[in-house]
């Protein structure tokens, strides 16, 4: 069995054990454990190397993504297309509009990390950003869909509730809760007039959180507001 350098024998059993029960070999539960470390190292300074690298990991297979739900067909519709493209806020520049709606998610919360994004057919757009360092160029403001937990609510077009994404049977295996940079997340879809979620307004955490009731009613009614904004509409 492989050991670490500077690890008593106690410590390498235990090693070993905690990867026996991830399923995992101790090589792979090293490697991801240092790549967690990484991501979150990155993630407080420049999120613009933490796409880059969370994309790295995924394609190398530390992260793995393969394991995931495929939505591939309700994101690429389209008329869900159609209705993005409507809008015109795709690598639009920010709007302090949409920047006090991400602000008020924060702080009604109590999040540092909060977002207004759009789920094109092949990238994730964050449209407003609270909590993120360099993002305020169009070019700075996009990641791959491999990175995107909001593409999963987009396609439901229901909240996606998660309180503690590492547990979760599905979303454990997700590449940025596997980086450690994503634990808990509540997401609510932006829904156009014919029923075609277009993005999302979230908040999410790197550690657990409990979402009640009350938060998911906050955070669906500042989503109505973007809506409105967006749509230039009254949401149902």
């Amino acid at each position: 069995m492989p050991s670490i350098q500077r690890f008593d024998e106690w410590l390498n059993r235990k090693l070993e054990e905690l990867a026996r029960n991830a399923g995992e070999d101790v090589n792979t539960y090293v490697a991801r454990a240092v790549a967690s470390q990484m991501v979150a190292d990155v993630r407080r300074t420049d999120p613009i190397l933490l796409k880059a690298l969370v994309d790295h990991l995924s394609e190398s297979g530390v992260l793995q993504t393969d394991s995931m739900p495929d939505v591939e067909i309700v994101i690429s519709d389209p008329d869900r297309l159609r209705a993005l493209d409507d809008t015109g806020l795709l690598d639009s520049p920010r709007e302090e509009a949409f920047d006090r709606i991400t602000r008020a998610a924060a702080d009604a919360l109590d999040v540092k990390l909060a977002a207004l994004t759009l789920i094109a057919a092949d990238r994730h757009f964050f449209l407003s950003t609270v909590g993120m360092a360099n993002m305020s160029e169009p070019a700075d403001r996009s990641i791959p869909l491999n990175q995107s937990i909001d593409q999963y609510s987009v396609a439901d077009g229901n909240p996606l509730v998660l309180e503690d994404a590492r547990s979760d049977p599905v979303f454990m295996k997700h590449p940025v809760v596997r980086s450690g940079a994503v634990a808990a997340y509540l997401g609510i879809p932006l829904m156009s007039s014919d029923g075609h979620a277009i993005g999302t307004l979230c908040v999410y955490d790197d550690k657990p959180r409990q979402w009640g009731t009350g938060h998911i009613q906050i955070l669906s009614d500042l989503a109505h507001l973007a809506a409105d904004r967006i749509f230039g509409r009254t949401t149902a």
